[in-house]
């Protein structure tokens, strides 16, 4: 009996000892990986990573990581020639969670069998894809774009301003907007025209209301998926497949 109770101790000091060390193990992958992702992507600070799923020593044996979670905070992506010029667009916060990540002996390389998440772009920041500097739209009629917010149950308000002989009417008129993802760009299309006070052909009205902002090359290869109006801003569904976290 009194054997039986040792063996049951040293099997609790035992088990106790490799939580510890898988606890750390997994801690120090994790800053290795946040450093290589950060290196990888050339991000301005250090991503977020959290490796799931225990225990995580077992996983590196196989080779073969069940999930990992990242976020990225301001991360800065390509605009390409969709937009009036090419730069980058800020993304408030991208969070993704990899399925089945392979890596290589020496973990300079790992890629994610799947990959589904989530990103946020600001109003502000979206703001720029549309005409906010004054256009011709009629004769003696001008008009921009000065406001994007939450218009309610997944659409967009866009306010447009409008001068009239040389004259500012008085408040921004409002539309509300249908926005969707058609590959790699983010689309908004106004549901119906304003009224700016005169007859206007609508794609003349339509060049001002409707904008589209590419994004591309988001980290790994994702993919946008899915888009809606929400509070502070589009939030963004991503997608992907063989995803590269790094190498």
């Amino acid at each position: 009996m009194r054997a039986l109770r040792i063996l049951l101790i040293i099997a609790v000091i035992l088990g106790g000892l490799f939580v510890i060390a898988d606890r750390v193990a997994v801690g120090f992958a994790e800053d290795q990986a946040a450093e290589k992702i950060k290196t990888t992507e050339g991000l301005s600070s250090t991503p977020d990573v959290s490796i799931k799923g225990f225990p995580f020593l077992t996983q590196v044996a196989g080779g073969e990581l069940d999930d990992v979670e990242l976020g990225i905070e301001n991360y800065e992506a390509d605009t390409g020639s969709a937009t009036s010029g090419t730069g980058k667009i800020r993304i408030d916060d991208l969070n993704a969670e990899m399925h089945g990540v392979v890596f290589s002996g020496d973990y300079s390389s790992a890629t994610a069998d799947s990959a589904t998440g989530t990103a946020t772009i600001a109003y502000s920041e979206l703001l720029k894809a549309a005409k906010s500097e004054p256009t011709r739209v009629g004769p003696a009629l001008t008009a921009r774009v000065v406001g994007l917010s939450d218009g309610g149950n997944g659409k967009i308000k866009v306010e447009v301003e409008a001068t009239v002989l040389g004259a500012k009417v008085p408040r921004p008129v409002s539309v509300l907007s249908t926005v969707t993802v058609e590959g790699d760009t983010v689309k908004v299309h106004a549901d119906s025209l304003p009224k700016l006070g005169v007859e206007l052909a609508e794609t003349e009205i339509r060049s001002i209301t409707d904008f589209q902002q590419k994004i591309d090359e988001l980290p790994g290869g994702i993919k946008l998926d899915k888009v809606e109006a929400a509070k502070d801003g589009v939030e963004i569904s991503v997608k992907g497949s063989n995803v590269k976290l790094v190498g």
